[in-house]
């Protein structure tokens, strides 16, 4: 995920370089028959004992039919539908062309001169989309080392772009490990864009300075530091109030169970969810926004204006990290998909739960461990769900560290590799 790159990494960007081609396939022999459900690969759910969720009784699981994309790109990638019909992503910490042929590269650990990307994705075939830079645009990080993107949502022609902060390090030694960005920033806040991408405005908020005033030097814990946009389909067209929801990963303290890099961009202790009716002047505005309070003796979620109201929508110690929402519309459910990727750069468990609601409860689907077996940023594009809701996409990035700290780490599923992954997936009876 973050500045340093396995050797494989690499081979691959400079195979991409040498034939300048922006549309790309699965390889045939990967693809199963559409109606051969014998060729899909039920991947096993094994929650560790202390699973605070009851198992799902209408998603029972989830089947990679072996379906994949081979973009070779940058990683960080949450595309949103826009009403003109096209995703619009963030992207760094690597290269994505430009329509002219030529590649830009961005990259989010520089401090001072840290970059981020954004880019379109044309198309309606998950494997043959054409992806095209749209430019890279300064994000200074100090006092953090790196700034990166994180909620993204295009409502009504305007592009609200979020980033967040991390420290102290893209490598960090602490004992005889190295750790990958321990400490999870603030979000910052939203620069935003009336033209899709082409221009933007800068957020009013600084890292010393974030929307929220949190801070995660020296470790301490924020709670709305990479927050993602839910999902609710083109324009936001599925949001039950008109308002854009966000969720994020955070911890509190004291914590009951410490570790390093306890709360780092890939791990924490609880999920987080805020709402705000988006719009030009409310996004950058922290009056504006409402956080989940918890629920009330009859069990109906409160919201409130004062942060420090704020309770976990999700809590389960040690075993969260980053998080994003999709509503599944045809099967008016929320699809949550969460990364608990401690301790930062070796095998990483993944887990999708659901809900009626979006305050939960929350149930089990599938608990994915060493899913890629480092597969983070993982979320669902509404634009890709079929029909009768079980049959999606699954985005990702994959396998940045394949070499530290001396472990090995393969593609499982084929196909996670670094960059952009889409994976073709069936949400089981």
């Amino acid at each position: 995920m973050k500045q340093t790159y396995s050797l494989q990494s690499w081979m691959n960007c400079f195979l991409f370089l040498g034939s300048l081609v922006i549309f790309h396939s699965a390889c045939p022999l990967d693809i199963p028959s559409q109606d051969d459900a014998s060729s899909y690969t039920i991947w096993p759910s094994r929650p560790p004992a202390d699973c605070p969720f009851e198992p799902s009784d209408q998603i029972t699981g989830v089947a990679f039919t072996g379906r994949h994309s081979d973009y070779y790109l940058a990683d960080t990638w949450y595309p949103t539908w826009a009403s003109d019909g096209n995703l619009y992503s963030p992207y760094t910490d690597g290269s994505c062309p430009r329509l002219d042929g030529s590649r830009e590269n961005s990259n989010s650990s520089r401090g001072e001169y840290a970059t981020t990307g954004q880019a379109v994705l044309e198309g309606d075939d998950p494997l043959h989309l054409k992806i095209y830079s749209l430019g890279l645009t300064g994000a200074g990080a100090l006092p953090y080392k790196g700034r990166y993107p994180c909620g993204s949502l295009v409502h009504n022609g305007v592009w609200y772009y979020g980033t967040y902060c991390l420290a102290p390090d893209g490598s960090t030694t602490y004992g005889d490990f190295v750790y990958n960005w321990p400490w999870l920033g603030p979000l910052v806040g939203f620069r935003i864009s009336t033209d899709f991408g082409r221009t933007w405005k800068e957020t009013p908020h600084t890292p010393a300075k974030p929307l929220f005033g949190e801070t995660g030097m020296w470790g301490h814990p924020v709670k709305i530091g990479a927050p993602h946009f839910v999902d609710f389909g083109r324009n936001m067209e599925h949001s039950p109030d008109g308002k854009a929801y966000l969720v994020g990963h955070g911890a509190a303290e004291p914590d009951a169970k410490p570790r390093f890099a306890n709360l780092s961009w890939i791990s924490g202790d609880q999920i987080y969810l805020i709402r705000v009716q988006p719009g030009v002047e409310s996004i950058n505005d922290p009056g504006r926004y409402e956080f989940f309070a918890g629920h009330d003796p009859s069990g109906q979620p409160r919201w409130s204006h004062d942060f420090d109201a704020i309770q976990p929508l999700i809590d389960w110690n040690n075993n969260c990290g980053c998080v994003t929402v999709t509503y599944n519309a045809p099967l008016k459910k929320y699809l949550m998909c969460v990364t608990d990727g401690w301790p930062t750069c070796a095998k990483m468990n993944s887990y999708i739960l659901e809900a009626d609601r979006i305050t939960g409860p929350w149930k089990l689907v599938s608990y994915m461990k060493e899913f890629g077996e480092q597969g983070y940023f993982l979320n669902f594009p509404t634009k890709f769900i079929s029909p009768d809701g079980r049959t999606l996409w699954l985005c990702y990035s994959g396998n940045f560290a394949t070499n530290w700290n001396e472990m090995t780490i393969r593609q499982n599923p084929p196909g996670s590799h670094y960059g952009l992954v889409l994976q073709e997936v069936k949400l089981l009876k």
